[in-house]
């Protein structure tokens, strides 16, 4: 079997192709198994329930007792706690960026350092995230830093 990958640019769709000679098992298990890495959360948007994959999630923001999940052009409102969130996903895209803050690492473009010893993540969209200074040596490890 031989398996390929070309890397896009970041405003194309990130696609993966199978080619076989038959549709069988263990090609539908390879399909389960890259599907279910990318988990659904539920966001509720003007009186409806949305499904969104994690993969399409910039941030978790708490404002006032809600915790929000910004997308690339849309906010939801989510029934998780920060807390929540952050032991479900920590172990694969998320941080804690902040007391109010949970940021998923693959939408980071770009970070730099701040004053303070914080730093400031310039994500795919262009939104700005400040990383509180206690959470800075979290991002150095997640980024192999």
């Amino acid at each position: 079997m031989k398996v390929s990958i070309e890397e896009i640019s970041k405003d194309r769709e990130e696609e993966i192709l199978i080619r076989c000679h038959e549709a069988n098992d263990k090609i539908y298990e390879i399909i389960d198994r890259i599907q279910s890495d990318d988990p659904i959360l539920l966001g509720h948007w003007n009186d409806r329930i949305h499904r969104i994959k994690l993969s399409d999630i910039y941030y978790f923001e708490a404002v006032d007792g809600k915790v929000y999940m910004y997308g690339k052009e849309n906010v939801f409102e989510i029934k998780h706690k920060l807390y929540e969130l952050e032991e479900q996903f920590g172990a694969r895209r998320c941080f804690r960026a902040s007391k109010s803050t949970v940021l998923n690492i693959a939408k980071i473009s770009h970070v730099y350092p701040k004053i303070s010893g914080r730093f400031e993540a310039v994500l795919d969209n262009g939104e700005r995230v400040v990383i509180s200074r206690q959470y800075v040596p979290t991002l150095r490890n997640k980024l192999g830093l």
